[in-house]
Order: C-alpha cells, then sequence, then structure tokens
C-alpha cells in the first residue's frame, strides 16, 4: 500500500487546528490509535480492518472531528457498503485492505505523528499603533472575532452580569472558582493591549489571549529605540508582568483588552544619571512618523 504523504499532513494539521475543543481531539486520536493498534496486533484478522460507519461512538467521537476521515483514508481506508449478515440489507464501512509488514510499519510511524500532532497557529499582525497622550485610553472598541463566542451568547452574558453579585457571595470551593476561571479566559480569541508610556504616549498591539507574557515584553522591546535597557510592565491594578511569565495574557486577565503602565528599571535608569546620561526618546522613529490621536 501506498500512502499519500501530503493528505496525511494536511489531515493531522486540520485535526489539531481546526477543532477548538482539545479534549474531543484526544478521545478521537485515542480511538483512532485503537483501530490502528488492533491493526497491527491483528494484521490478518479482517473484523479489525473494518470501521462501522453507523457505530456510536464512531459517530459521537470520530466522525465529528474535522480531519478525521481524511486521516482514515490517508492510511487508506476505503468507503464500502457491506452486507448485513442474516438480513437483506447493505451498511456502509470503512475498510482497509490487508497490508503487508512494511505498510503496517508506516502506520504506526503515522500514528505517532497523529499523537504527536500540535495546532498550526498562523502569526498574527500585531497592528502596532502608537497614539499621543489620551484620556481615552482605557476605552476600547472590539469588533466580534475578539470574542469566542456568538452575538447571542454575548447577548446572554449581559443578562447574566446581574447574578455575579450574587454567585460570588456564596460559599464556593476552590476547584469551582477555578473552573468558572477557565471558562471566562475561553471567551476571548485575541487581546488588545495598549501601554503607555512615560512620555505618554500610548503602544498598542494585538495578540492571540493564549500568547505568553513574553510575548507582550518582547512586542514593547522590539519597539524601542533603546532595546537593551530592562524595563517593568504593570497591569491594571497593580501587578507587576515578569519579562519570562509563563503564563498566558488571559491568565493575567489582560483579554480582551487593558491599558498598561511602562517604567524604565530604576537602578539601571540611576546609573544611566550618574554616568551624566539620559533616555530622551523612547519609541523607534518609523512608529513615531505614524503617531495617532485617540478619540
Amino acid at each position: 500500500m501506498r500512502f499519500s504523504e501530503d493528505v496525511m499532513e494536511a489531515s493531522i494539521m486540520m485535526i489539531h487546528t481546526f477543532n477548538k475543543d482539545k479534549e474531543k481531539v484526544k478521545a478521537a486520536i485515542d480511538i483512532i490509535s485503537k483501530y490502528i493498534e488492533n491493526i497491527c496486533k491483528n494484521p490478518t484478522e479482517e473484523k479489525y480492518r473494518k470501521i462501522k460507519l453507523s457505530n456510536k461512538v464512531f459517530q459521537e467521537k470520530v466522525i465529528v472531528i474535522e480531519g478525521s476521515r481524511e486521516y482514515l483514508q490517508a492510511l487508506g481506508f476505503e468507503s464500502k457498503s457491506l452486507p448485513v449478515d442474516g438480513e437483506d440489507k447493505t451498511e456502509e464501512f470503512l475498510v482497509l485492505p490487508a497490508q503487508e509488514s512494511e505498510s503496517l510499519e508506516q502506520m504506526k510511524v503515522h500514528l505517532e505523528q497523529l499523537q504527536k500532532g500540535e495546532p498550526v497557529r498562523a502569526k498574527l499582525d500585531r497592528q502596532t499603533q502608537v497614539f499621543r497622550a489620551s484620556q481615552h485610553a482605557t476605552h476600547f472598541e472590539l469588533p466580534p472575532d475578539f470574542y469566542n463566542l456568538t452575538a447571542e451568547e454575548l447577548k446572554r452574558e449581559l443578562q447574566q452580569k446581574s447574578e455575579i453579585v450574587e454567585r460570588n457571595a456564596m460559599l464556593r470551593t476552590k476547584a469551582m472558582r477555578e473552573k468558572d476561571e477557565q471558562r471566562e479566559r475561553r471567551k476571548y480569541n485575541y487581546a488588545l493591549l495598549r501601554v503607555r508610556l512615560p512620555d505618554g504616549n500610548i503602544l498598542q498591539g494585538t495578540f492571540l489571549a493564549w500568547e505568553r507574557v513574553a510575548a507582550l515584553y518582547q512586542f514593547v522591546r522590539d519597539s524601542l529605540e533603546n532595546s537593551w535597557q530592562p524595563f517593568e510592565l504593570v497591569a491594571p491594578g497593580g501587578q507587576k508582568l515578569k519579562d519570562d511569565e509563563e503564563l498566558a495574557l488571559n491568565e493575567c486577565n489582560l483579554a480582551p483588552a487593558a491599558l498598561l503602565t511602562f517604567s524604565w528599571d530604576a537602578a539601571v535608569q540611576a546609573d544611566i544619571a550618574a554616568a551624566g546620561g539620559k533616555t530622551a526618546v523612547l519609541l523607534k522613529a518609523a512608529l513615531l512618523e505614524n503617531i495617532k490621536t485617540l478619540s
């Protein structure tokens, strides 16, 4: 049997990238793994090379995952109508022809690729902008795709806000609170972040909600004229973010939008001042050329 490598790679990418629920993806991969392991352990038994399309587990756990059928077809499974024992009718199956030992070994390789697959993330355009000092810095107008919710779900969210006070007054376990926090984080796809600089100007960039804090630090550093100088970023509420922070932006309550405060490292600034120097320009000239006014 000859595997379709291009289709194989594409189907693995689809499975890991096009399906949002990672638990469901894992469940589907576990079932597919069982199919392949049974075939490899019992290569001469025909029953292991047939998957009934109407099977409840296959319908509810596998075929609902985008890319799963393409993956099975890339392995060599073919759609066939087979007679039902004792009945005058046929049923649809995915059937894998008998395999040579070399093909079985290759199937194991492709199974490992599926199990170790990772989502493909498109590189996000930061849409970098610089604004003059403004009293509107905390006013954000966000497009609908920032939210991982439909318009109806957003409306329902607003209606449920009145329940928050009552819910917070209840005696809640740590597990209950963590579950609520996780659900809250999944609402957002992106984070629009603004950084207020010491000169009053505001640096703005767009991030994926699950990107790490380190990505925010790198974005700011890449925008600075003196990128070698250490600095700090402080989130709303006074929380100091760490340069090497492994937490995601939404875990720091920075999604869907937030205004942070920038400050140079005080000790380094003191050394620069003692040497008679000063940090006059913050942002790169190319960014300042396109500075705008927030409205």
